[in-house]
């Protein structure tokens, strides 16, 4: 299989449902950003030695494909023939059991916090700013396209994960013996 195919030539991309819309279309900008989220978090991952953390990651990245194959698929027509591109509640109750589970090792927040410290909690800061702007993305194309333009369960995994990026950021920071910088 050859990586290029010189069918984006024109500015334009297939969707699943095999729809050709332009590169600036808003779904496809959406799915963008949720692929640049998981190229952060695979900085991360390289930027990280805490095994526990870089094997949450590599899970997350599976699930960001799903969540991306998902958003390509305006028709929904990728359920039936792929089963593995689905989020569901069983993975947010995951994203929640994690953070909670973080959260125990962790000293309680009394303020905001800057962004920084180790190399891998400085990225999992920036994968979490990435995050939230999927999430706006995300709650835009579903403003222009309407409710259904995808599953609501991937906002909320979306949502949900921005939370997890940032204890795991706070976890990677004390765990290398970095103290939180309070604002």
């Amino acid at each position: 299989m050859k990586i290029y195919t010189r069918t984006g030539d024109s500015g334009e991309t297939g969707l699943f449902d095999g729809t050709r819309v332009p590169k600036s279309d808003r779904r496809v900008a959406t799915y963008g950003d949720v692929d640049e989220l998981n190229a952060w978090i695979g900085l991360a991952r390289a930027a990280l030695t805490d095994a526990e953390l870089t094997a949450m990651l590599e899970r997350i990245q599976r699930d960001l494909f799903a969540v991306g194959a998902r958003l390509a698929d305006p028709a929904h027509r990728i359920a039936e023939r792929v089963t593995r591109a689905a989020v569901a509640a069983d993975d947010i109750a995951r994203l929640e059991q994690w953070i909670d589970a973080l959260e125990t090792s962790l000293p309680p927040l009394r303020r905001f916090i800057l962004a920084g410290g180790s190399p891998g909690g400085a990225t999992l800061h920036v994968a979490r700013t990435v995050c939230r702007r999927a999430e706006r993305a995300m709650v835009a194309l579903e403003q222009i396209d309407g409710r259904g333009a995808f599953e609501p369960e991937l906002l909320t995994y979306v949502n949900r994960l921005s939370d997890l990026l940032f204890v795991m950021a706070r976890a990677a920071n004390h765990r290398a013996g970095i103290a939180d910088a309070e604002w």
